[in-house]
C-alpha cells in the first residue's frame, strides 16, 4: 500500500455503543502499532459513556485508558477530520450500517467479536468475556501491524484483512 502521507496510518475502530470493543480496539492498537498506527474508535449510536468493565481490563492489561471516551462517527466524517486509511467494524451491527462516507479512502473490513457488556452473570463470567475480547482483538492487530503493507496492493492487503477479520470465527465462543 503505498501512500504520499507520512506515518502513521490512521485506523478507526467502529460498533455501535462505542463503549467497549471498539475501545478495546483502539486502546490495543495505539500500543501495539505504536508510530505505525494511529487509532481511534466511534460509534453509530455511541453510548456517550466507556463501560466500566472495559477499562478495568484495560488496566490489568496495562493499556493506557486515558483519553478514551465514547463518540459518534460523525467526528469523523467531518470535513476537517483525519483521513483515515483503515475502518474496521468490530460488531457485526455496525458493519450492516450505512456508514457516513469517511475522508480519504480507507480500506475496510469487519473483525466482529462478541459484545462483552451484554455477557449477563456473575463478576467471573462477565470478566472473562471481557478478557475474551481482549484476546481476540489483539490477536487480529497483531496480525494487522505484522502486514508487509508496502509491499500489498490495495486488493491484496483488503484480502488480508478480510481474512484477519475470520481468523478465530472457528474458535469456541463464551456463552
Amino acid at each position: 500500500m503505498t501512500d504520499d502521507r507520512p506515518d502513521p496510518l490512521n485506523v478507526l475502530f467502529l460498533c455501535t455503543g462505542n463503549s467497549a470493543r471498539s475501545i478495546i480496539a483502539e486502546a490495543i492498537m495505539n500500543r501495539r502499532g505504536a508510530g505505525q498506527f494511529l487509532a481511534f474508535s466511534a460509534g453509530s449510536v455511541p453510548r456517550g459513556e466507556v463501560h466500566p468493565r472495559a477499562l478495568e481490563i484495560l488496566m490489568r492489561h496495562n493499556f493506557p485508558v486515558e483519553g478514551l471516551r465514547s463518540k459518534s462517527w460523525e467526528e469523523f466524517a467531518e470535513p476537517d477530520a483525519p483521513p483515515m486509511d483503515f475502518v474496521f467494524t468490530v460488531c457485526n451491527v455496525a458493519a450492516a450500517e450505512n456508514c457516513p462516507p469517511w475522508p480519504g479512502r480507507p480500506i475496510t473490513a469487519n473483525w466482529g467479536v462478541r459484545d462483552p457488556a451484554a455477557v449477563t452473570g456473575d463478576d467471573a463470567q462477565v470478566m472473562s468475556a471481557f478478557a475474551d475480547t481482549v484476546r481476540h482483538l489483539a490477536n487480529r492487530i497483531n496480525l494487522f501491524v505484522r502486514l508487509p503493507l508496502e509491499s500489498l496492493d490495495r486488493l491484496s492487503l483488503q484480502n488480508r484483512l478480510t481474512a484477519i477479520g475470520r481468523e478465530d470465527e472457528a474458535a469456541p465462543q463464551p456463552t
